[in-house]
């Protein structure tokens, strides 16, 4: 037992830091090797590592090192494909549209969510 009384012991307690929530996938999420994504995507494997290096499309490696991918960086792969070759926008401008679109997103998920809708159709 401490020799504190139980007034400062609950004071210390509610002044503590609250815990970062942790969650834990109850199925395994399956990842994709570098070899499976740029089948999928049409994209020669040197150019995933490109852009995994200039972070547009997110990565992990495994415990041997490799590249492993979430199911859907095809997905993220052929929009990076298309801001390159419908807007011919350069790499470090496709990183910051990526960023622009996923911010609208978001605030239009937070408009549905508040019950406040826009009359304009979403255009991404």
């Amino acid at each position: 037992m401490s020799d504190r009384p139980v007034e400062a012991r609950q004071a210390s307690s509610l002044a503590a830091p609250a815990l970062a929530r942790v969650q834990y996938a109850i199925v395994p999420v399956p990842r994709l090797s570098l070899q499976t994504v740029a089948r999928r995507a049409g994209v020669h494997p040197d150019l995933i590592r490109r852009f995994v290096a200039l972070g547009l499309v997110e990565a992990e490696r495994d415990a041997s090192g490799r590249l492993v991918f979430e199911p859907t960086a095809p997905a993220a792969l052929a929009r990076v494909q298309r801001l390159r070759t419908g807007l011919c926008l350069n790499y470090a401008s496709i990183g910051l549209v990526l960023d622009l679109l996923d911010r609208i997103s978001l605030l239009e998920a937070a408009l549905r969510r508040a019950g406040t809708r826009s009359d304009i159709p979403p255009w991404t």
